[in-house]
């Protein structure tokens, strides 16, 4: 068995700036801002930046994991707080939400809601499917969802609604109205 060695000091320095430069070209420019402009703002060259991060969902995962792993402590909250159906829906909302105020993270969300067999399991992909997975069984199991959905489901289309929100230039009112017209057709019975 082969452990991973430690970063050396400069290696992490450079891996810390190429995060805080991400975050900061991602925030202005989406998913799709310039890996060389993230690399020239980290001080480092792009062979750094692709040593660390080789593919740009790589980077953005790793720029936004926090964000993504509160997300997953966040359905927990609700699971507790609310009843099962509930839950499910105003995680949804704050989903959407998210998609649409940080610039980035609808690209991860457009990679977890993928069948997933072309490429390995992802942070955002485990988390946000867990999630997922966890609220729509617990609101089939007190009858509030339909029973033939499944989480993907769920998931791929409370995408649909982030982009439909988007391309509407809508806030966060209109989320929940979009996310009301959704959750009535999954409502069981």
């Amino acid at each position: 068995m082969t452990r991973a060695r430690p970063m050396r000091a400069d290696a992490r320095r450079n891996y810390e700036r190429l995060l805080k430069a991400a975050a900061e070209a991602f925030a202005e420019h989406g998913e799709n801002a310039s890996l060389d402009d993230i690399a020239k703002r980290a001080g480092v060259g792009s062979g750094t930046l692709y040593r660390h991060f080789p593919t740009r969902q790589a980077l953005l995962e790793a720029a936004y994991v926090d964000r993504i792993e509160a997300l997953g402590t966040r359905a927990d909250e609700l699971a507790e707080e609310l009843p099962p159906g509930e839950a499910l829906t105003e995680w949804l909302y704050e989903l959407c939400v998210r998609t649409l105020q940080v610039r980035g993270m609808k690209a991860l969300l457009g990679s977890a809601v993928t069948d997933g067999s072309a490429v390995a399991p992802t942070v955002c992909g485990t988390t946000v499917k867990g999630a997922m997975a966890r609220l729509v069984a617990a609101a089939q199991a007190e009858g509030s969802l339909r029973g033939d959905v499944e989480s993907i489901e769920v998931l791929r289309l409370a995408h649909g609604v982030g982009s439909a929100a988007e391309l509407a230039g809508a806030g966060e009112p209109e989320i929940r109205r979009y996310l009301s017209l959704l959750t009535e057709g999954l409502r069981a019975g």
